[in-house]
């Protein structure tokens, strides 16, 4: 019903329908009335409860013969306004309704603070705050008992809003802290050498804490300005310290590598100027080899096409090697087969008794050898150079031992000793022929012995 034009009240609130207090049950119960003003927008809505129309209003209000209505509290009596162009009964369930509105409000917050979930705090707020709109409020209705159902709300929510502070508290301090990790981890990349940095490596690290940043920025709880700005400049800084010594890295990398390019663009003009001389143009190149190896890096892309051309320089130098090289081994099917035949000649020389001879016929075998020429790869010629020098050096140890065996020196120190062991041997004998005769056993074994030894040595030196 909308309020009549000449209609006072002692309050401009409005609100939803009251009169005696009614609990969050009996709400449920009555019907439903307007719509209550919208709670704050950072808690969660409850259920609408029902609000019914207020049972024994005039034990609550009376409305005197010129529309003034009051309301009763305790066992006083208050005027709470007028209404003189309507009938008693309407004039006290306008105030009424009036009442059962900020009955609503109560039993809204009672509902969500049982429901959990909204903040203590915001709750604690506005239960002080419609605490404020019923204490001398233009209503009827038992309005001590709605205030006091709000100072005991109040009081309930203060507690858990203190934990709530507190649980906040800590979960900021704890956001600062990993905050302040994720800056300190960009600070420890901005120290780095730029010269030792793994760049690719060092800019996903970096992309991934800026991520991490912006995520914990989204998602964490909220830190004091003064504090989110601190951590904010030395994540910035930081990252501004290694964007720069990223940029400052490349752009010198890049004045490398384009020297690096021009050096060896002007190697592969230089080395493809020496295909007209073929073969004798590798000596050259391999200098130029070398000059590229000094020169550095260009860049993975320019290297590889540089390096193609460089080296595609150097095949047409070593393709001609490679022609000669094929013509000289055709060439040298022959002589090879020559060798491997003086090499099947020579292995029988080991079966000539006569060293002299022996000599004579290898010595015959190496010249028809050396007449054969050279021999074309290197490695087969090698290979067969080898399997002679075998040869060789068994007819040399051959050699060796015969002249060792026949030297005069050798013979002449071997009769001395030879005519020395005789002598002595004969002086042995006849002790041990006197030792026997004596009957001396010990005196004939040693005698016995010591021909025994020296017939050895006589062996030994082929005597």
């Amino acid at each position: 019903m909308s309020t009549p034009d000449n209609t006072t009240d002692n309050t401009s609130t409005d609100a939803p329908k009251p009169g005696s207090v009614p609990s969050p049950a009996a709400f449920a119960k009555r019907a439903k009335p307007a719509a209550p003003t919208a709670p704050a927008a950072d808690t969660a809505v409850p259920a609408t409860p029902a609000v019914p129309a207020t049972p024994g209003a005039s034990e609550w209000g009376r409305v005197d013969e010129n529309g003034v209505v009051s309301v009763r509290e305790g066992d006083d009596w208050r005027v709470v306004g007028e209404y003189p162009d309507g009938t008693h009964e309407e004039a006290l369930q306008y105030y009424v309704r009036k009442f059962d509105e900020l009955a609503f409000k109560v039993v809204a917050i009672e509902q969500r603070h049982q429901a959990g979930g909204a903040s203590a705090s915001a709750l604690r707020s506005q239960a002080a705050q419609l605490k404020s709109e019923v204490v001398g409020a233009a209503a009827v209705g038992d309005l001590k008992g709605l205030e006091e159902r709000l100072v005991s709300m109040v009081d309930a929510l203060a507690e858990a809003a203190s934990q709530e502070a507190a649980a906040q508290r800590a979960a900021v301090d704890a956001a600062i802290a990993e905050r302040e990790a994720i800056v300190e981890k960009v600070e420890a990349l901005a120290a780095r050498d730029p010269q030792q940095v793994q760049w690719k490596q060092t800019t996903a690290e970096l992309s991934g804490l800026f991520d991490q940043w912006q995520e914990h920025q989204k998602n964490g709880p909220r830190l004091p300005k003064n504090t989110a700005q601190a951590l904010w400049k030395r994540f910035r800084d930081a990252r501004s310290t290694v964007e720069r010594a990223r940029r400052a890295f490349f752009a010198e990398l890049d004045d490398v590598h384009k020297a690096a390019k021009q050096t060896k663009t002007r190697l592969i003009e230089r080395a493809e100027a020496l295909s007209s001389q073929g073969e004798d143009g590798i000596p050259a190149y391999r200098n130029l080899l070398d000059e590229w190896k000094r020169s550095g890096r260009a860049g993975r892309k320019a290297d590889d096409a540089l390096w193609a051309r460089f080296k595609a320089a150097g095949d047409v130098l070593y393709g001609a090697r490679h022609e000669r090289d094929l013509a000289e081994q055709e060439e040298s099917k022959p002589r090879i087969e020559a060798r491997e035949a003086l090499l099947a000649e020579a292995a029988k020389v080991a079966d000539i008794a006569d060293l002299k001879a022996a000599r004579q016929t290898l010595t015959d075998i190496q010249r028809r050898w050396d007449e054969t020429g050279r021999v074309f790869p290197r490695e087969v010629e090698r290979d067969l150079d080898g399997r002679m020098r075998k040869i060789e050096l068994a007819l040399k140890d051959r050699e060796d031992v015969d002249w060792k065996r026949n030297n005069p020196e050798t013979k002449a120190r071997a009769n001395d000793m030879e005519s020395q062991l005789r002598e002595s041997i004969a002086g042995f004998e006849k002790d041990l022929a006197e030792a026997r005769a004596a009957g001396d056993e010990k005196a004939a074994k040693e005698a016995q012995e010591a021909i025994d030894a020296r017939t050895a040595w006589l062996r030994a030196i082929g005597a």
